[in-house]
């Protein structure tokens, strides 16, 4: 155990974090956990029965004092760092001429700011161990949709995974940009319903990224585009 790969994720007590999370933990590996709702964490550590190697934190992927203590926490517990999954994000579901301008500062700065402090705060930890950062972005952030913030958000999170990569490929870490489709999860609690059409699951799209984090040492994989059957954009 004391060897095992260890992996940091923001946002992960539900949907696509919490996927990652179960399929890491089952193959052997040391995962801590991050998210704002202290409940929710709790509740995804009983349901997996509190093993030894998740630590849950709780905390704001926006705020880089958080994001930093995570990532302290994770190596002072674990004493390693190999990769972290910047999953924290949401979308206000409206538009740029006539959605409320109100909900778009949190969603900019999660979106956004927090992967870029999530990189900042582990990058030492992952020059040590050759890691791997994983960026959650979305096909939204490669086609371009009618007035869409959220978009925006996922644009500047796509320009961040190559900005990233070209800076630290030199000290042997690997960059990996995953970009769903349409996934079944919390994410669309807040527009009211599931959008119609194929979905995929949250266990799908987990198992491209635990794929990506696992390519052999050397290997860089950068940028996973994972649609369901049937989304034609």
């Amino acid at each position: 155990m004391t060897d095992s790969p260890v992996t940091l994720i923001t946002g992960g007590g539900s949907g696509i974090g919490a996927a990652v999370a179960r399929r890491l933990l089952d193959a052997g590996q040391r995962v801590t956990v991050t998210g704002r709702g202290e409940e929710r964490l709790h509740a995804f550590a009983e349901e997996l029965g509190r093993p030894e190697a998740l630590l849950t934190i709780p905390g704001d992927a926006a705020d880089y004092e958080h994001v930093a203590a995570a990532v302290e926490a994770t190596l002072k517990r674990f004493g390693r760092l190999d990769t972290v999954v910047a999953n924290a994000g949401f979308a206000t579901h409206d538009t740029v001429a006539e959605g409320d301008p109100a909900g778009w500062p949190e969603m900019v700065l999660t979106n956004v700011l927090g992967p870029a402090l999530l990189i900042r705060a582990s990058i030492e930890a992952l020059k040590e161990s050759k890691g791997r950062i994983v960026l959650i972005g979305s096909v939204a952030g490669h086609v371009f949709t009618p007035g869409n913030i959220y978009g925006a958000t996922k644009w500047a999170v796509t320009g961040l995974a190559e900005n990233t990569r070209r800076q630290v490929t030199e000290h042997g870490v690997g960059v990996t940009l995953i970009s769903p489709g349409r996934v079944e999860t919390p994410f669309w609690d807040a527009y009211g319903s599931l959008p119609p059409g194929h979905l995929l699951t949250a266990d799908q799209l987990a198992e491209s990224i635990v794929w990506a984090m696992g390519q052999p040492s050397g290997v860089d994989v950068n940028t996973v585009v994972v649609r369901p059957v049937g989304q034609p954009v």
